[in-house]
């Protein structure tokens, strides 16, 4: 069973994964957090590693990836936080920069992104790149 837990996508990747029939045989659920306070409610991630690292760290990416494993019927995740635009973006994480996580029976691995593009073509790229990535860790 999958889970997404999505922050700057807001729901892109999971709607993705129900396009497809037949999807409620592996898809569970998706969790949508965009706020910090729903990363922190939804999905365990503590107030002290937002605080430290920010939303759009690696270390929030891995939590949000264990958390929608931890919280779900799932032991596959795929996390995203990210920078869409067109604003708030900062000299060290401009527009566009995402991280995304995996968690496969337990072992999560993490990737940073910076994709081009408007808010759409940020967004868009960055489900491509979630589920590009899924498919390959369950390839292996």
């Amino acid at each position: 069973m999958l889970a997404t837990a999505e922050s700057c996508t807001g729901g892109l990747i999971a709607a993705r994964c129900t396009d497809l029939a037949g999807s409620s045989v592996w898809f569970d659920r998706g969790f949508v957090t965009y706020s910090n306070e729903a990363k922190t409610q939804m999905l365990g991630v503590t107030n002290e590693l937002l605080e430290a690292n920010g939303a759009v760290s690696e270390s929030v990416a891995r939590a949000m990836a264990l958390g929608a494993v931890y919280r779900s019927k799932s032991l596959v995740s795929v996390a995203v936080t990210g920078v869409a635009g067109p604003s708030g973006g900062t000299p060290d994480k401009p527009v566009g920069t995402v991280w995304l996580a995996w968690c496969i029976n337990g072992l999560v691995t993490a990737e940073l992104h910076h994709f081009d593009g408007n808010r759409q073509q940020i967004r868009e790229a960055t489900t491509v790149c979630a589920l590009k990535g899924l498919i390959a860790r369950l390839s292996v």
